[in-house]
């Protein structure tokens, strides 16, 4: 989004909140579709000792998209003027390594590859809490506990690669 782009859209809050959730929900929606036999996958692994229920995973998740649109949104608003088009770049690259995640775990199977994907996503989420930080520091602490999560996740995927491999 260019600084005009920003600026025009700043002006105009609620319609810019409403795009940046779709897009986070968009995300989300896509995600159930490629899982759509993520519950039974995940009853069906063999899974370590201090894996959640599988059934925490969709409330958890409804909340994070709601911050990771919001901090976006923020970082519109309120972001130093030269900062959120990086920001914003950063945010759209997590936001589709957010959305390549399923498919290749639960949909392909394919649990090493997601492992390796789900790293890049981590990478991609601290990169843009580090831009966000400097933009706005407020959207960067919107972001800590999605942050939080992928690094469980990760933990999670990495132990579900090996117990079923």
């Amino acid at each position: 989004m260019d600084t005009a782009g920003a600026r025009a859209a700043a002006r105009r809050p609620l319609p810019l909140l409403l795009a940046l959730l779709a897009a986070a929900y968009g995300v989300a929606a896509v995600g159930a579709l490629a899982g759509s036999g993520s519950r039974e996958v995940y009853a069906s692994l063999r899974l370590p000792a201090w894996a959640p229920p599988g059934w925490l995973f969709g409330p958890v998740w409804t909340v994070l998209y709601a911050t990771i649109a919001v901090a976006a949104w923020l970082v519109v608003r309120r972001g130093r003027p030269e900062l959120r088009r990086p920001a914003l770049l950063w945010w759209s690259a997590q936001l589709l390594l957010n959305l390549a995640w399923t498919p290749l775990f639960f949909a392909a199977g394919r649990y090493g590859l997601a492992l390796a994907e789900i790293c890049l996503l981590l990478a991609a989420v601290a990169a843009t809490i580090a831009v966000f930080a400097k933009a706005y520091r407020p959207a960067a602490l919107l972001l800590v506990p999605y942050a939080l999560w992928v690094a469980f996740a990760t933990a999670l995927n990495a132990s579900i690669w090996l117990l079923n491999r």
